[in-house]
């Protein structure tokens, strides 16, 4: 099988959700519950297929302790690792060989994806944008608009007080 009909057999296999590109490129979207999702692009290049999925944006706050937390994560990470972009921006990127690329190994890879982009989120919001959350929390407590979805972030707002 070729990498395109790897990874479009896989794909519908796990029912992810996607859009064929064209040209050997596929964007995916996994699903997620702190990072609601995730958007993934695979792209068959000459001798590898590249992975590259958008974390977060450029921290507002706190870059040294956001960037240290990434290079530590980074040991622990299998065929991915973060990196940023011009403007500061959180990435995952991997590659892995055309031979490697067989269902289990991008099931493999798609789940370290998800696992990173997903279960780091909290953290780098925390590192990176503890501030504008506060803001955001006293905005919406000020106007008894709902905190729901800024729960997981209590602790910022009780270290303030």
């Amino acid at each position: 099988m070729t990498p395109e009909q790897v990874i479009t057999s896989t794909l519908e296999a796990n029912e992810l959700a996607h859009q064929d590109k064209g040209e050997g490129r596929f964007f995916v979207t996994l699903p997620g519950t702190k990072k609601l999702q995730t958007n993934c692009w695979l792209i068959v290049a000459e001798h590898a297929l590249l992975i590259e999925a958008f974390v977060c944006r450029q921290p507002d706050e706190n870059h040294e302790n956001v960037y240290r937390y990434l290079l530590r994560r980074n040991a622990k990470l299998y065929g991915v690792h973060y990196t940023i972009d011009k403007t500061g921006d959180i990435y995952l990127v991997g590659r892995i060989s055309h031979q490697a690329t067989t269902p289990d190994e991008l099931d493999r890879i798609l789940g370290q994806v998800l696992e990173a982009a997903d279960g780091d989120f909290n953290t780098l919001l925390e590192l990176g944008f503890a501030t504008a959350i506060r803001r955001e929390w006293a905005w919406r407590e000020s106007r008894g608009e709902s905190l729901a979805n800024l729960q997981p972030f209590k602790q910022l707002v009780d270290q303030e007080d």
